[in-house]
């Protein structure tokens, strides 16, 4: 039975009911199973309406996985949190998993099986594919050929390996557009066989990152940030704090994090490793360093050889394998906090060698039989294999994806592929640690998996994913009740002692690397978006709104250039050069910024899709047409010339340096400092003298404390705040009028030098004890409550504006339009989107001032059950969700009139201090300063 594409646009009380009444199996097609999916937690039989439950599931990124809990409200999962049990999330999220819950109802998601333009039924598909499959059998697979991404799940791979078995003459190949081919090339340079290292920041007093971003996106952010903001103990003295020096040629959030860090051309990254390496024994040429960089690497190979056991070095994607096998020499030599495993991601062919080949297999018309399975290789691919018109060549292609994307449009058929969140299956995190993905809705659209998909291929036409999963897990359980077992896995979400065990191996062996010559002209870095990734996310509007760390663009990309090039080249902030390489050219604008190494221009990924949706269509511009796969993340030898045109670049922040006084409002103390007795001023210890009467809070009395020191700066709190209080989207128009909506935001601040590492402020509602926007309010929208709240009285709001303008924070935002309320950006008034609303907060209108509120729709839950059960609320029983998203655990929610809440301790810190403090505004948000454990030898001499 197939669907009408047309009957699935239904109005949102019509969509509610069929939720709430637990018939949207009418949605997908028929003859599936019925499937039980388990909560995370025990909960009374039958569902309460307006009574949240919570399911553990994973979600991939770049192909691993990272436990998250969902939360769902009558079928909905409208939020997600991350899971304290699994390793790679410990609690917390990072902004692909908090916008995960937008994609699931993303009206531009693939609904039907299409063949060419025509829209068809399964059953049409299965038939054309059983006739296909029997002529590859009887060939022994000889022309058949499936590209994926990076595969992880045990089921999957369980699947891949019987279809091959059948197939012998069958191949399988896969390409991650962010992969980790050097790192593991280099392990098996220095080991003799492939391996995965696992840093253990937690244990490391001095880290060398070289070209590297273990804070930035990707899998491992998480758990890498976490383990960094361990190392990094406010109190610790300065040979326990960690100290971090980054190398790299563009910024990253770890160079933006870093005591030390050094702009250095990539070319020239790896000689600071040789210096290091000549430093610790190693007889190599270092080659040639500019005097800074010199100074620099023989300051890092003193203090790494200071502290045995605690010193670690990390190489780069974009560095050779030959670096990072020169660095797994070094950390030897340090006894390096560093665990080798056996790679999760089988490790042959790497990615780039496994899509050349595929290329060298369509080249020579070896391929009656393409299947895609969500990969997108003619947008991500580099530009010199020229995927997209090598396709067209074979018979039969399929592609099965969530999107009608790039590569799915030069393919014959396109299959919709199942959201995550509504699919069953299995993923492995980066240390091996399995967890079961179940569904937390039944498909929304006519959908199936990749298992389903290779089922069908193998033969089993009613296969289902759950009971492939099963399967799987079957032997697993051992002699324990298999029910038992399977109920506790989806629970936990985490299968127990799946996690790959720690390999001990021999010494490994110093490589030859050859040092890094400086070249002459331009050389081009590629590096993951921090907001769309790859460009898979491209067609997420709160990703797209979300701004980029360090320069604050949303709704695109820019090429970054340093000061010293744009003056040479006689380049400004937006005007758009042509970028050439050989025969190859693109058009981008240009972001001038200081820390940018000289001579090198860096683009992020993810930009200019063609086919990416109504958000995500022709923003940016894509970097994928120079790359090289021989070179897949830089290139030299670029040149750029002017076009004569300009572009204006979308940001939510103009203001990232300050001078006087920047250290008031954002002081940045070094642990020496802290020592001394330094600490910012308090300003608010001798309350000035007011007019307005004391109010004394008998009962709650609500704070939040923000240390700044450990916030990264990954936005991971922005779009947490986002998904649970329905904060809309305004558009690129109205970002360009200084519109944007967000109720947090992270301010960076350069206040040390422009090119130093920066400081990073989150900066909500203050929630002011004399609050300088409640007593302009004509019609008291703006009102203090009981519990010490600024709260907003949204039907009382005429929209004055006089609040926004009489607050020093500027945290108030305005909807001068209907963003969610009939005047929506692009697609986002579908009424799919509207599924994802949070049922306790209200949908604001068009002329109504909003602001964070602390989550207090969390705090009248806590209340409402702590009244019930004659009790108070107890210390830790309400977080907001910037709190439960942040990796870092940066903010801290509470009482203060609770003696044992965190916020009360935290207020007492030398390091508390209260953002513009002299205005006696008196906010219930305040801050630690940020804390860095800089090198007394580079500090001496200015480096």
């Amino acid at each position: 039975m197939s669907i009408d594409p047309a009957k699935l646009l239904m109005d949102r009380r019509t969509a509610l009911k069929l939720l709430a009444a637990g018939i949207t199996s009418t949605l997908a097609a028929c003859g599936r199973p019925l499937e039980e999916i388990v909560p995370y937690v025990d909960i009374p039989d039958g569902l309460t309406p307006g009574i949240p439950m919570r399911f553990a599931t994973a979600l991939p990124l770049a192909g691993y996985g990272r436990g998250v809990l969902v939360r769902s409200v009558e079928g909905r999962p409208i939020k997600v949190d991350g899971n304290p049990r699994h390793p790679e999330s410990l609690g917390s999220t990072d902004v692909f998993a908090e916008a995960s819950v937008l994609s699931l109802y993303d009206p531009d998601r693939s609904r039907a099986v299409r063949n060419r333009v025509q829209p068809m039924a399964w059953d049409a598909f299965w038939g054309v594919l059983q006739g296909q499959m029997q002529q590859e059998k009887s060939r022994n697979g000889a022309g058949l050929r499936i590209l994926t991404g990076r595969v992880t799940s045990p089921t999957l791979r369980r699947q891949f390996n019987d279809l091959l078995q059948a197939l012998p003459e069958a191949k399988w190949y896969r390409y991650e557009p962010i992969n980790d081919d050097a790192a593991t090339a280099g392990a098996a340079l220095a080991f003799g066989r492939p391996l995965t290292a696992l840093p253990r920041l937690g244990d490391a007093q001095v880290v060398l990152a070289l070209d590297a971003d273990p804070l930035g996106p990707g899998p491992q952010q998480i758990r890498m940030a976490r383990a960094f903001n361990n190392a990094r103990r406010a109190g610790a003295s300065d040979q326990e704090f960690l100290r971090l020096y980054a190398a790299e040629p563009a910024w990253s959030l770890t160079g933006a994090n870093a005591d030390h860090r050094l702009a250095l051309p990539p070319q020239l990254v790896r000689n600071v490793a040789l210096m290091v390496a000549k430093e610790l024994g190693a007889d190599l040429d270092s080659g040639d360093l500019p005097d800074t960089a010199r100074r620099f690497a023989q300051a890092v190979a003193e203090d790494i050889k200071a502290r045995p056991g605690r010193g670690l070095v990390i190489a780069g994607a974009s560095q050779a394998p030959e670096v990072h096998a020169l660095c797994h020499w070094i950390n030897a030599q340090l006894h390096a906090p560093v665990d080798l495993i056996e790679p999760v991601d089988p490790a042959t062919p790497p990615h780039m060698d496994s899509l050349r080949a595929l290329r060298d297999d369509l080249t020579a018309k070896r391929v009656e039989t393409l299947i895609i399975i969500d990969s997108n290789p003619v947008y991500s691919a580099p530009g010199d294999l020229a995927f997209g018109d090598l396709i067209g060549t074979v018979p039969f292609t399929a592609h099965l994806g969530l999107y009608d994307d790039e590569t799915a449009n030069r393919c014959t058929w396109h299959l919709p592929l199942s959201h995550p969140l509504e699919s069953w299956s299995d993923l492995c995190g980066l240390d091996g640690t399995v967890s079961i993905v179940q569904p937390l809705i039944r498909p929304l659209y006519a959908t199936r998996t990749a298992h389903e998909l290779l089922a069908y291929m193998h033969g089993a036409a009613s296969a289902s994913s759950h009971d492939l999963v099963r399967a799987t897990w079957q032997a697993h359980a051992g002699g324990a009740d298999f029910e038992t077992w399977w109920r506790q896995a989806l629970q936990d979400g985490v299968i127990a002692d799946t996690a790959q065990q720690h390999v001990s191996i021999p010494a490994p062996k110093l490589p030859t690397v050859a040092p890094g010559q400086t070249t002459t002209g331009l050389s081009l870095t590629a590096a993951p978006d921090a907001s769309v990734f790859d460009g898979s996310f491209s067609n997420n509007a709160w990703l797209q709104e979300c701004p980029r760390p360090l320069t604050q663009q949303v709704w695109g990309n820019a090429l970054q250039i340093s000061p010293e090039d744009a003056r040479r080249l006689g380049l400004a902030d937006g005007e758009v050069v042509r970028m050439s390489r050989e025969s190859q050219n693109i058009e981008a604008p240009v972001l001038i910024q200081a820390g940018q190494a000289d001579g090198v221009v860096t683009a992020s990924l993810g930009y200019g899709r063609t086919h990416a949706g109504a958000i995500g269509n022709d923003v940016g511009f894509s970097i994928a047409p120079l790359l090289n796969s021989q070179s897949p993340n830089s290139m030299d030898q670029v040149v750029l010339s002017k076009t004569g045109k300009r572009q204006d670049l979308l940001s939510t922040q103009q203001q990232h340096r300050l001078d006087g006084e920047a250290r008031e409002l954002l002081p940045i103390l070094s642990i020496a400092d802290l020592a001394a007795g330094r600490h910012p001023h308090h300003e608010n210890d001798a309350e000035l003298p007011s007019l307005l009467p004391p109010h004394v809070y008998d009962g709650y009395a609500w704070s939040m404390v923000i240390d700044t020191s450990a916030c990264i700066g990954c936005n991971a709190c922005v779009i947490a705040c986002q998904a649970e209080n329905n904060v809309p989207i305004v558009g690129p128009a109205e970002i360009g009028m200084g519109r944007d909506m967000h109720w947090l935001r992270i301010d960076t601040y350069f206040v040390e030098s422009p090119a130093s590492p920066p400081g990073f402020q989150p900066v909500p509602c203050m929630h002011c004890e004399h609050a300088p926007c409640e007593p302009v309010c004509p019609v008291m929208a703006s009102v203090h409550d009981s519990e010490g709240l600024n709260v907003q009285v949204y039907n009382r709001c005429i929209g004055t504006r006089f609040c926004e303008s009489n607050c020093p924070y500027k945290v108030r935002r305005f909807n001068f339009f209907g963003y969610a309320d009939g005047q929506e950006y692009a697609n986002l008034g579908a009424d799919l989107i509207k599924l994802q609303f949070n049922p306790n907060v209200t949908v604001r209108a068009r002329g109504v001032m909003e602001k964070c509120t602390y989550c207090v729709q969390r705090i009248s839950d806590a209340r409402r059950l702590a009244e019930r059960e004659n009790r108070s609320i107890g210390p830790g029983e309400v977080t907001t969700a910037c709190q439960d998203a942040c990796p870092t655990r940066a903010i801290s929610f509470g009482d203060r009139n609770a003696a044992a809440a965190e916020v009360n301790k935290l207020r007492r810190e030398p390091r508390h201090y209260e953002l513009l403090g002299h205005l006696d505004t008196r906010p219930r948000t305040s801050y630690l300063a940020r804390l860095r454990n800089p090198n007394p030898a580079l500090q001496q001499e200015g480096a």
